[in-house]
Order: structure tokens, then sequence, then C-alpha cells
């Protein structure tokens, strides 16, 4: 029931902060990254201003100054605070955000038995797009804490507390070449990027068993990857240079040359069997070159999941596909028409999820984007080669 999935996912996000103090959820880390707290007061904004302010006659806005500071990117809704200042908001406190929280989730409990089917699928947009925050809080917060010295655990109860195990040798798969159907199938919730639904042509391919682990990347790095120009493309190669990259962010080597790696449960020796994660798609190319393969195209991904071969879960992985406009492609009308559409351009898509993905967030048509060297999130590759 929408009602009930909405207070669900609500709830959610507050359990997310619930360990965070107020200082934890307003300092931003870099520009890429937003504070906690402004998650939390952008996606009540979402409800606020697309389902209570446009359609309820009666409605009380909670703050008027709150439409300027929790606006992301909606250029039809009018000015907005300038992103890489979102940290210097100190006020409205984190117990301000809640109480604005719960103000919202209140008049929407009382105003959603009367919602319209057109309100409704609002409603749902709105409670993906909340998931899709939730999964932004957990990785901003964890490249904040990844700058404190102490190390301090994000969510020990949300991290993989078991380690993986002994590493399994990299097995292949045989794509189903030929003609196939991609895109949201409109069974259930898709983001208007995933559509429409088309045919696309693949040639002979196998794609890996499993994504590419940390042991096999440290065989990477310790054979030069990072240094041979070979590997990479210009723009990679020039980023490395620039930024000085030598490992997958969060990566950290002792003084014995011991290798850790910091996430959600804190710094933890690195689990050689787990998949790598914080890398980018420079990184992800670079290595895929090394290996003698390729990352995969979104279409080769898709059709191997919708086969129900294990490609989901563990890190979002990288393909080799710009993140464009499918054929037919049109945004929807109205404000929440610039929800995707406007940022095709110079992204790459990512498939999967990852173990900061909420649950039911995932499906073989997500199409995840960021920009190629990007890498905070949980992003990591699995390779694919032609036969």
């Amino acid at each position: 029931m929408l009602k009930s999935r909405f207070h669900s996912v609500r709830l959610h996000s507050c359990d997310l902060v619930k360990h965070l103090s107020d200082a934890d959820a307003t300092a931003q880390s870099m520009e890429d990254a937003s504070p906690a707290k402004w998650h939390l007061a952008h996606t009540t904004w979402f409800f606020e201003t697309f389902l209570l302010r446009e359609n309820i006659a009666d409605y009380q806005v909670f703050d008027e100054r709150y439409a300027y500071l929790f606006n992301s990117y909606y250029e039809s809704e009018g000015d907005r605070h300038a992103r890489p200042e979102r940290g210097l908001l100190t006020r409205p406190s984190l117990d301000e955000i809640l109480a604005y929280r719960a103000h919202v989730d209140a008049a929407m409990k009382a105003a959603m038995p009367d919602f319209s089917e057109e309100l409704n699928a609002l409603v749902e947009l709105g409670i993906n797009h909340e998931q899709q925050h939730q999964e932004l809080l957990l990785t901003d917060i964890l490249h904040l804490f990844s700058r404190n010295p102490m190390k301090p655990a994000c969510l020990p109860d949300l991290a993989q507390s078991a380690r993986s195990g002994t590493m399994q040798p990299l097995g292949w798969m045989a794509g189903a070449a030929g003609i196939h159907q991609i895109g949201h199938d409109d069974n259930g919730f898709g983001f208007d990027c995933e559509g429409p639904r088309h045919e696309v042509l693949l040639t002979p391919f196998e794609l890996a068993d499993r994504p590419a682990t940390n042991g096999e990347w440290l065989e990477f790095i310790e054979d030069g990857g990072y240094r041979d120009p070979m590997h990479w493309l210009a723009d990679g190669w020039a980023w490395v240079q620039a930024e000085n990259i030598d490992a997958p962010l969060y990566w950290s080597q002792s003084t014995d040359a011991i290798w850790s790696e910091f996430g959600l449960a804190g710094n933890q020796p690195l689990d050689m069997s787990a998949p790598v994660q914080h890398i980018s798609l420079y990184e992800a190319d670079a290595y895929a070159s090394w290996a003698g393969a390729r990352l995969p195209t979104e279409m080769e991904w898709e059709v191997t999941a919708n086969h129900d071969l294990p490609c989901t879960g563990q890190v979002w992985e990288w393909t080799g596909s710009a993140y464009r406009p499918y054929p037919g492609f049109k945004p929807v009308t109205g404000a929440v028409g610039e929800y995707n559409g406007k940022f095709m351009s110079g992204q790459f898509v990512l498939r999967g999820g990852s173990v900061a993905t909420p649950p039911g967030h995932m499906r073989s048509s997500y199409r995840n984007f960021f920009y190629p060297h990007q890498r905070w999130q949980f992003t990591g590759l699995r390779l694919a080669r032609d036969i």
C-alpha cells in the first residue's frame, strides 16, 4: 500500500541519522557531497513542494525560507542556495529539520487518502527519490568520516560484518547474443530515463560471473597498473597524474605495507575476496584493459541480468555506456521533468546496486549515472569480453 510504503521510507531516513550529532549532520566534506541534514530536508521539500503546496488548499508551509535552502537543481522552482555552501547551514538545526519532516509527514498522512492517480504517481516518484537520497546520505557520511583522522564507524549495523571468505576463481558466462528488448517494462515503478523499452542487437560476448575483487585489484597495483599509461584513457591518465591516484578511494597502506580499507564499519584490514569498490570509470577501464578484457555495455549487462544471472547487489558496476536518452525518450511535463533528462551529458551508466542501496530499490533496468572521475559511491566493475 502506497501510504504504508511512504511512511516506511520516511522512517528509514530518520533511522539512518539517529546516531549522528548535529555537527555530523551539518558538515560537508566536498562539493559533490551534501550534509545529512540537507538530504533529510531536501526530500521533505520535494513532498511539500510538489504534493502539498501545489494541491492542498489549506496546507501551511512549514517555513517559507526552506524553499531557497533545500531546492536542489529545479530551475523552475526559482533560486536556491549554492551547492558548495550547503555545509555552512548551521541553522536550521537537525532537530528543526526533523520537526519539518514531522510536519510534512502529518500533512501527507491526512491528504493521501484523497489523492488522484496522478498525484499517487508523484508520491511514488517521491518515495524512490528519497531512497536515492538515503544511498547518497550514506556515501556522503562515509566520505565525511573518512576525512576524520579518528576514522569513526559510520553505520556498523549496516556494514558487511562477515568477511567474504575465500576468493573464487573468475568464471565467464556466455551472453545472449541477438536481438533483445531492454528498458523498463512498466511493471512497477521506473524512472523516466529507464524507458522507453526498445530493441537492441548484441554480438557474441561473455560476462564475468562476479565483480572484480580487492585481491585482483591489488595484483593490478603491484603490476604497476597505476603507472603504465598504456592501459589508460587520455583523460584518465591526466586525472591519475593530476590527483596522484595510486589506489581505490579509502584504501591506505601502513608502514609495514599492510593494506586496509575505510568503510561503513570503520577502518578494516583489506578483504581480498570482497568486490573492489570506490573506483572511478577511468580506473575501471584501465583495469579492464590490463586484464585483457573490457567493460560491458549497459545493454549487455541488462540482458544478462534479465536471464537471472547474478549481476546485482554488491557494488554498482561501471559500464562503458554513456548516459544518454533511449530512442523516443521524452521528459515528463512540469518541474519534475528536470529530474533526469537534463543530466544526460558527460556521464556514464552504472548498473546493479550496493550495500548502501535501500531494499527494494534495485532492478535490472535501473540506470545509475556518474561522471567518469567520481568514485565516492560504492562503485566497482564486472569484466566483459568479445567472443
